[in-house]
Order: structure tokens, then C-alpha cells, then sequence
């Protein structure tokens, strides 16, 4: 099955939530194909080509170089071996490198296994409360509105709430626009002031009446089928308190940072929450698009709301931790590859290490949470999975720094051959990500893998260790941009 991005006008042109049945078979929504591959035309950006040729460039340039300079690799190694702290280091990035082939090879074990759940009948199905928040959307809000409403979901077991969390634009107006539209089926609330989105998503858990709880980001559009995939592991699983979307990239044709992005983005949710998801342990339910079983959210709503760290009260990352109070609680956390959302991301460098910038602090944030409870007996069944998803983003923050040392410290002693072999390592680590996207979608989309990892590893390294060090400020920094 291929991609295809599908903008707001083709989902309603002329303020008509009705999608055209040749918009839907023709494309990324067609509810009737299933894994088959179709093909679809694309358009080719001559930058886009540059970039992509460029990149190709680059990394065989850096292999050819790694093979010239062979025996100033070996001398650089016996150095390093030599020294005081070189040993030591080696040992441990040993170790951790056999940690990561054994990890990658069970987790690709674990998606080979990994099964959506099928959408159960209408007469199963549960009541649902979705909540929408919004904050300076624009008319976006009035595109994701009629994209909930227009739901195969049975219309009598869905509350459709949309939130304004006091904006600064015409969202408010927008909001109306699609309560104008669908009457009853959606009812809007206005906060006094912007206080946050996780003020706003409270309000919405206190006001539903629903089973479950679905959590959409104004600036996405979902698939027909979403909202009844999402939900379906409820009802087939008493153990599963959360569920997480498969969020892909709305905006991916308008500039090269979403095109990276989209490859990205499959990887990281196709891959990845499909083996923690195997695991019962997903770390974390998106806010494009999270379900949440009622009694789950409930249980820990008071300590959601008032979560604070280091003293200060949390605003940011309000679906990570809520994900991580529901795994305290026992329940498992699945995701639905099957419930498709797709959502705007930044299309310019500054908006986009904001938001990494953000991901990361919250990252740091609930690892440190989660280490008050995964090592206890916080659930009756396994625990090693829960237990491996962290040791893994332990380890991986905990070598932040040593890591980054070596790196300035190689560039210092030899930067040719720091340049030449990350380059290679780029070529190599990436076709995994590369060859998954080929295998799931399409290949000439897939190589933006390629360019997206010399992008982040060159210009966006410093996020990791910069958030680490300042996970305690707050704020929600890509507001406004």
C-alpha cells in the first residue's frame, strides 16, 4: 500500500464535508484496499531531486574515503585503545553495541508478529468521547472537525468535543463554522485564557460521557476507519488501558523537512510502536491521535493535572506522561497501525528543533518516572517488556554525553576521518529505514531516509544533550510559529 498525501481541500472542497467516492478509492483512504500496492504519480521537486543526488554524493564520498584512509583508521584505533580512557570506552560501546543488535534483532522479531486489530461490529463498538483541542489552528480546526464527523463510527455512541484554548486567531471563528455545520453532533467550548493543552484536554475528560476517550490535534485529518480501528483493541482486550494512532505527515509535499519527516515518522510508528506494542508497553500514545480506556484516565486525572517537575507544574508532554501513569496502573498500551491520522509538522528548521527540543525534555522527563515504578511489581503479567523499553531509552540517555565528548574529541584529532566514517555509518544504518519504507510504501520516497539522517546527524545532534540539560524549563516553544 502507498502513501499519498491528502490535503484539507480534497477532503472538503466548496465547505462540503462529503469526500468524493473518487477521492477515496484513488487514494491513501481507500477503505477497500488492503496491503496491495497502487501506484500513484508524483510530482518531482528539482531541489528535492538536488537534495536526494546531493546526499547519494556525499555518502559515497565519505565510503571512498573511509577505504583510502584505511591505515589511518587502524592507527586512530590503536591510539585510542592505547590511552588512558580508550579501553574502558571501547569495552562499553562493545557492549552496548552487541545490547542494540540484540534488541534490534528481537524487535524486528516482535514486528514480523505484530497484528492490527480488525474493527469490531457497530453493536460492539463503545461509546466514544473525542476532544479536540485547538490553539491558533485556524481553519485546520474546521478541517479536523469534519473529518471526526464524517467517521464510519455510529453516530448515536459519539461525543465530538472541540476545545479553544483561548487563541489568538480566527480558531474560535472556525469552531463555530463547523458547529454551524454539523449542529449537534459537535459541541465547542472556549477557555477564558490560553492555559495550556493539557488545561484544555482536562476540561474535555471532565465533560465526556464516554467509554473510551480519543484525543485528536487540531491540525490533523483522519482516515474514514480511524476512529473504530483505534478504539476495536478495547473491546477485544480488557487489559488495554491505551491505544496509540499511526501518525504519518499531512504536509509532505509542500517542503523538504515534512518529505524527511514522512519516512521518518513510519519508521518510528510502524517499526517501533508495533514492537512495543507486542510488548503491551507502547511509551507513548501521540496527541495527533490516542485513545484512552475512561477508568484509566480517571485513576490517575488528579495527578495528571497537577504532575509537576522539579517544583515547577508540567506543560508540556502531557501524552507521554499520561501514557506512563496508565502502564503504572497495569493496564497495557497497544497501537493500531490500521488508524491512520495525518498531521501537519514544521516545515522550517526553527519550528522543528522546538519540537524535538520539546519531545526530547519530556523524554528525559518520564524516563526518570518511569524509573520509580518498572523495576516494581506493577503488573501481573510480564514485565520484561515494559523493562527492556526502558533500559533502552536509559542507556541511550545516559551515553548522551560520553558520546558527544568523542565525537569533539575525534573531530579535534582527526576530522577527516570523523567526517568519512559517520558518513558511512549513515549509509549503512539507514537502509534499514530506507528498505522498510521501500517495503510499506514506496521506494523513490524512501530514500528522503538517506537525507534525513545526514540532516539530523549534522545539524540537530545537539538536541539530545541540550535537553537533557535543561529538561526542567517549560514551555511549549513552537506556539506562535
Amino acid at each position: 500500500m502507498e502513501s499519498e498525501t491528502i490535503i484539507s481541500e480534497q477532503f472538503y472542497a466548496n465547505s462540503s464535508s462529503a469526500i468524493s467516492e473518487k477521492t477515496i478509492n484513488g487514494s491513501f483512504f481507500g477503505t477497500k484496499q488492503k496491503s496491495q500496492k497502487i501506484h500513484v504519480e508524483r510530482p518531482t521537486s528539482p531541489f528535492g531531486l538536488a537534495v536526494l543526488i546531493g546526499t547519494f554524493l556525499l555518502l559515497l564520498a565519505g565510503v571512498g574515503v573511509v577505504f583510502l584512509l584505511q591505515d589511518d583508521f587502524e592507527k586512530f584505533h590503536f591510539e585510542r585503545i592505547a590511552s588512558t580512557w580508550g579501553l574502558p570506552f571501547l569495552i562499553i560501546t562493545t557492549i552496548l553495541f552487541f545490547y542494540q543488535a540484540g534488541v534490534f534483532l528481537y524487535s524486528s522479531y516482535l514486528y514480523l508478529r505484530y497484528k492490527a486489530v480488525p474493527s469490531v461490529s457497530d453493536d460492539l463498538l463503545p461509546t466514544c468521547t473525542i476532544i479536540v483541542p485547538a490553539y491558533n489552528e485556524g481553519k485546520l480546526v474546521w478541517d479536523t472537525l469534519l473529518s471526526l464527523a464524517d467517521s464510519d463510527y455510529p453516530a448515536e455512541k459519539l461525543q465530538l468535543l472541540a476545545i479553544d484554548d483561548g487563541s489568538k486567531d480566527d480558531t474560535w471563528y472556525w469552531m463555530q463554522e463547523a458547529k454551524a455545520k454539523l449542529g449537534d453532533r459537535v459541541t465547542i467550548f472556549q477557555q477564558p485564557k490560553n492555559q495550556g493543552k493539557r488545561q484544555a484536554l482536562y476540561r474535555g475528560f471532565k465533560l465526556g460521557t464516554g467509554e473510551i476517550f480519543v484525543t485528536v490535534d487540531s491540525d490533523s485529518i483522519v482516515k474514514k476507519d480511524t476512529l473504530r480501528n483505534l478504539v476495536s483493541p478495547f473491546v477485544v482486550n480488557k487489559k488495554c488501558g491505551a491505544v496509540a494512532g499511526n501518525v504519518q505527515v499531512l504536509n509532505n509535499k509542500k517542503a523538504i523537512l515534512p518529505k524527511m519527516l514522512n519516512v521518518s515518522f513510519v519508521m518510528s510508528f510502524e517499526f517501533q510502536r508495533s514492537v512495543e506494542s507486542e510488548l503491551g508497553s507502547v511509551l507513548c500514545t501521540p496527541g495527533a491521535l490516542a485513545a484512552y480506556k475512561r477508568d484509566a484516565v480517571f485513576n490517575c486525572l488528579p495527578e495528571w493535572i497537577n504532575q509537576t517537575f522539579m517544583g515547577e507544574p508540567s506543560d508540556i508532554g502531557e501524552d507521554r506522561a499520561l501514557t506512563n501513569m496508565i502502564l503504572k496502573q497495569g493496564f497495557e498500551v497497544k497501537f493500531q497501525r490500521n488508524a491512520v491520522v495525518l498531521t501537519n509538522v514544521p516545515e522550517e528548521y526553527k519550528g522543528l528543533y522546538k519540537m524535538f527540543i520539546r519531545w526530547a525534555r519530556s523524554n528525559v522527563r518520564e524516563n526518570l518516572m518511569m524509573a520509580k515504578y518498572v523495576f516494581t511489581d506493577f503488573r501481573k503479567e510480564s514485565k520484561f517488556g515494559a523493562r527492556m523499553l526502558f533500559l533502552n531509552q536509559f542507556f541511550k540517555i545516559a551515553m548522551t554525553y560520553p558520546f558527544i565528548l568523542f565525537m569533539f574529541y575525534f573531530i579535534a584529532v582527526h576530522p577527516v576521518l570523523f567526517l568519512s566514517s559517520t558518513l558511512m555509518a549513515i549509509l549503512i544504518f539507514s537502509t534499514f529505514s530506507m528498505a522498510f519504507y521501500a517495503k510499506r510504501y514506496t521506494l523513490s520516497e524512501s530514500f528522503w531516509a538517506y537525507s534525513y539522517s545526514v540532516f539530523y546527524t549534522f545539524s540537530l545532534f545537539w538536541i539530545a544533550p541540550y535537553a537533557i540539560a535543561t529538561a526542567n524549563k517549560k514551555g511549549w516553544l513552537t506556539r506562535g510559529l
